[in-house]
């Protein structure tokens, strides 16, 4: 009787957390669509989410790449095949790795900044004090952010997949002398627009899921299990935040992937 006792416990907490979140995407999304409409919170964290990520994107987009060509080609060798390369490294970038890559790093990046952010807000009774000067906090605090996480993650994957395709270009036609015309060739016949679509689709999906998830998980601070106050809790809160967004990418990829095929 305790395993059952311990199991509806834990299946009630999940429940009353899923529920609580859902309501959470809910009242964002109406605070989202309804007016006023102000430009400069969004575009400041469209700042924070998409160009301070730059780099980190740049960085890795480059160096998946060069790994894309580096292993494409020798596998594609094998085979005598080594003209399709621009073509393996193209779809696995644009239709998996660009809109995968690109949104962990971010949830690296910016995600746990969000939470934290969040988290300490609520830690400090700051979003408390809001609600008393009669200011909506998803309204304030969230919304600008969820706009952002939309409009910002398809720009980083599409500059994910630029750059890494540009990597694997250095690697294919310039480390091993493959021809840059069939590197090309084997790119322009390979992609077609339902594999352009696949990677906006979920680019978009995952610029939402992150910025969600992890202000939720700060919004929820002093509801978490075991007690969310203090530094020990925004790091606890933090990290499970990050943890959660990222299998939460990982399932959705496989989920959008099997839809869309």
């Amino acid at each position: 009787m305790r395993f059952v006792a311990l199991l509806g416990h834990h299946t009630l907490h999940f429940l009353e957390t899923a529920g609580r979140f859902g309501m959470f995407l809910l009242v964002s999304v109406y605070s989202m669509i309804k007016p006023p409409y102000k430009v400069k919170p969004i575009v400041r964290q469209i700042h924070f989410i998409g160009a301070n990520s730059l780099f980190v994107i740049l960085f890795t987009g480059l160096f998946t790449g060069m790994v894309l060509g580096l292993q494409g080609y020798y596998t594609l060798a094998k085979f005598g095949s080594v003209g399709f390369l621009g073509g393996a490294v193209a779809l696995s970038l644009i239709r998996e790795l660009g809109p995968v890559l690109a949104a962990l790093m971010v949830i690296g990046r910016a995600g746990s900044a969000i939470c934290a952010e969040v988290g300490i807000m609520r830690n400090s009774e700051q979003i408390d004090a809001l609600e008393c000067m009669a200011i909506d906090p998803i309204s304030y605090l969230i919304v600008p952010k969820l706009v952002a996480g939309l409009i910002a993650m398809p720009l980083l994957t599409a500059i994910f997949d630029v750059i890494g395709i540009f990597g694997g270009f250095m690697i294919g036609v310039q480390l091993f002398d493959v021809s840059a015309g069939s590197y090309f060739q084997g790119m322009y016949s390979s992609v077609v627009w339902l594999d352009i679509e696949m990677g906006l689709v979920k680019s978009l999906v995952f610029g939402l899921l992150l910025v969600w998830i992890c202000a939720a998980k700060g919004f929820y601070l002093h509801l978490e299990r075991g007690g969310g106050f203090g530094a020990e809790g925004v790091s606890r809160t933090t990290t499970s935040a990050v943890v959660l967004a990222s299998v939460s990418v990982l399932v959705w990829d496989y989920l959008i992937s099997a839809i869309l095929l």
